[in-house]
């Protein structure tokens, strides 16, 4: 059995842990302040640790726990995700306007899924973004895989009909 280090197995997962709740949350101030409690928790837990089949699923569950309280007490949901620059819109667009349109679109994107259900939102995180498996998934969000399934499928169906319509019409 692997003996779980808190430098090396748990620290790491802050990106991680920090995504997940800033799309739940959508304050970036929210968000670091889940991370931070996400990983006293988790230390404060360490004489369990050697019982839990995956360290990084216990700590994106306690992460999802926190976020879920704290925009439950907060009254107002309507902040935005603050922006992050994209790198890779440099290598696909060669002009300005080019590099501006792509930035528009996926502030687009990133609004609709700001307004998606927060499970719909957490599901696309983990999946889509973090890249985990549907087990994985439906381990860290305590529902079944095929409800994993339905969620990021209408979410997706979702993102993809809003973004048409901004697409076509300019709305």
């Amino acid at each position: 059995m692997k003996k779980i280090s808190f430098q090396n197995d748990v620290l790491p997962l802050k990106n991680k842990l920090f995504r997940l709740a800033l799309r739940i949350t959508l304050n970036r101030e929210e968000a670091e302040d889940v991370v931070q409690d996400t990983m006293i928790k988790v230390w404060n837990a360490r004489d369990r640790w050697q019982e839990l089949d995956s360290i990084e699923a216990y700590s994106l569950t306690i992460a999802r726990n926190l976020s879920l309280d704290r925009i439950k007490k907060m009254d107002n949901q309507n902040d935005s995700l603050e922006e992050q620059t994209t790198e890779r819109l440099d290598e696909t667009s060669s002009t300005p306007s080019e590099r501006m349109i792509q930035k528009d679109k996926l502030n687009i994107v990133r609004n609709i899924i700001n307004e998606l259900p927060e499970k719909q939102r957490s599901c696309l995180q983990l999946r889509d973004i973090e890249g985990k498996s549907y087990k994985e998934i439906a381990d860290i969000l305590s529902i079944t895989e095929d409800q994993v399934k339905v969620n990021i499928f209408r979410a997706r169906q979702t993102v993809k009909q809003r973004f048409q319509q901004f697409d076509s019409y300019g709305l």
